[in-house]
């Protein structure tokens, strides 16, 4: 007789089994496939009339007992990923109550703000595909509606990258930034939440770094992605894709005999890996090749240190003051001598017995000798910086450059922030702290460009750049017809919990943010010519969330109120 027999199957939700919805299509698929088949059964020439035999109705129990247990296994599937659903919910529950209390205190923990961009741009898209499945037009509904505002995968690399730069900059291993064990030194402190990598999440930065051939960082994260899975941790990459994507990325550091070492581990756990056998025969013969052309015969046994952050050199790059710019991020190497601290001084500011400044005059503080930068406090209140960065939000967008070229604005890798432009007409609030900047600075801001505002987000920065125009990109600042950038006003409207420094690496100055202060400083001599001391750059954000406002001031309109001097450098 005869007899439909299901299949029975048990579901895992591991990333290298099927995924729960497919479960369940296939649970559905089997149960409507058993169903047409039993029915048929009945409808068939050959199969007609199965009532009048005992024989045959009995076959019919069986089916029917195996349709029951499809059923049973596809409301087991149901149950399982509705349980998966209030997993995600609850757990992003608890997450969102602590986010949306405080959100720029919440992002402005590196990991948060990175794991928000990979959860947006991966793990709700995998859930609305899971739910997408069962009709549920509410869900469907309001993804479709916010989706347009969903960082992208560009945002998620983008936000995996700047943990990298931060963890190069602030010289964090990634098993401390894996632990969200952040520096606690003086201005590193005050970091509010604790924030935490898994292996899966180790296992992406790694890929990620190996996908653009940055096998520095490969190395890095996966063997920290390995450490924890060694340690206990449970996560859905198998281990043979850690080991793979470790061995090659060491092999490509130059270590033949650890990439050996770490594909036997391969080989060991996965004796049929598709590359692990011939990588490990390949490397075997280029450590042969090496020993012969060194004149050993014997090789050395692989380092059993853990991989740390200086066991491999890091390429050098197209920043050549790196170094240096990176140690005054983390105030290592700052030139403040005891003979440079005893000519700097603070004075009350009166503009020249500027009429505004006669009652309340700026109070300023010598930041730097020469060249001559000044920090002024109390040069925006509270409610001025609320004010500010309340009209600049809309306006936020990728914060550009000026091509040296073509004088054109464009966005450029080397700096990662958004910023706003305001005008004085705009509110009251930005026509004051314009007329502020040209009270305590003695220069017309009558030429200067429009208030640009800024928000770092995470691993934001601004690599050493001059804000000036050099002699071979004459045509940077034409089109504004207002000459060169004589002076840059930088007003701190945040306090920043670690790192966010402005830094001149040419004569070792780090100037920390200070909310409600600002900092100025000459980009040009007297005659004209460009003081190329003044390279400065904003190190990146380790902790919080950096807002500053600038006033690029020009020459025109200023040649009385700063007259040229006779020689190049007055």
């Amino acid at each position: 007789m005869f007899r439909v027999r299901a299949f029975r199957s048990r579901y895992s939700f591991s990333s290298r089994s099927r995924s729960e919805g497919d479960m369940f299509w296939l649970t559905m698929a089997r149960f409507l496939v058993l169903a047409l088949l039993t029915l048929s059964s009945f409808s068939s020439p050959t199969r007609a009339e199965i009532f009048t035999s005992i024989g045959q109705m009995t076959d019919l129990i069986f089916t029917e007992r195996e349709l029951v247990q499809s059923l049973k296994e596809y409301i087991e599937a149901e149950e399982m990923k509705l349980e998966a659903v209030k997993s995600w919910a609850n757990k992003l529950d608890m997450l969102t109550r602590a986010s949306t209390s405080d959100p720029e205190g919440f992002l402005a923990h590196p990991v948060n703000a990175y794991k928000l961009m990979k959860r947006l741009n991966t793990e709700w898209t995998e859930l609305e595909s899971l739910v997408l499945q069962d009709p549920s037009d509410g869900f469907i509904s309001n993804m479709s509606v916010h989706r347009q505002y969903f960082p992208d995968e560009e945002d998620e690399k983008g936000a995996a990258k700047a943990l990298m730069r931060l963890q190069d900059t602030y010289k964090l291993d990634s098993e401390s930034f894996s632990k969200g064990k952040l520096p606690g030194q003086r201005q590193y402190s005050g970091v509010r939440y604790e924030a935490e990598l898994t292996v899966d999440d180790c296992f992406d930065m790694g890929k990620l770094a190996y996908n653009e051939n940055d096998y520095y960082h490969s190395v890095l994260w996966m063997q920290q992605a390995l450490r924890q899975m060694d340690s206990g941790e449970d996560a859905k990459t198998p281990k043979a894709d850690i080991l793979d994507y470790l061995s090659y990325s060491v092999y490509q550091m130059g270590d033949l005999p650890r990439a050996i070492e770490l594909t036997r581990r391969l080989v060991a756990i996965d004796p049929s890996h598709q590359r692990a056998g011939g990588n490990l025969r390949y490397f075997e013969r280029l450590l042969s090749k090496e020993l012969r052309d060194r004149g050993r015969s014997q090789q050395e046994p692989a380092d059993e240190r853990p991989i740390q952050l200086d066991t491999y050199e890091r390429p050098k790059d197209y920043l050549p003051e790196r170094e240096v710019y990176e140690a005054l991020c983390r105030g290592e190497g700052v030139k403040m001598t005891q003979k440079r601290r005893s000519r700097l001084f603070c004075r009350y500011q009166d503009g020249d017995r500027n009429p505004r400044l006669l009652l309340r005059p700026m109070k300023e503080e010598d930041e730097w000798d020469s060249p001559h930068i000044v920090r002024f406090l109390e040069a925006l209140s509270d409610e001025e910086i609320e004010k500010i960065k309340e009209l600049a939000k809309p306006k936020l967008a990728r914060a550009t450059v000026r091509d040296p070229k073509t004088g054109v604005l464009t966005v450029a890798h080397y700096r990662v922030s958004k910023s706003a432009w305001l005008e004085g007409e705009d509110d009251p609030v930005i026509e004051r702290v314009n007329q502020r900047i040209e009270d305590v600075t003695g220069l017309s801001v009558d030429t200067a460009e429009l208030l640009q505002v800024a928000n770092y987000g995470v691993g934001g920065q601004y690599e050493p750049h001059y804000d000036f125009s050099r002699k071979d990109e004459p045509d940077a600042f034409k089109s504004l017809g207002t000459g060169n950038r004589v002076a840059t006003f930088l007003n701190y409207m945040s306090d920043v919990e670690a790192g966010g420094a402005t830094v001149f690496p040419d004569f070792g100055a780090a100037i920390w943010p200070r909310k409600g202060t600002a900092v100025f400083w000459y980009n040009l001599f007297k005659s004209g010519e460009g003081d190329y001391r003044t390279r400065h750059a904003a190190c990146p954000v380790l902790v919080g969330s950096k807002w500053v406002s600038n006033k690029w001031i020009h020459e025109r309109g200023q040649e009385f109120r700063r007259p040229c001097g006779l020689t190049e450098v007055d």
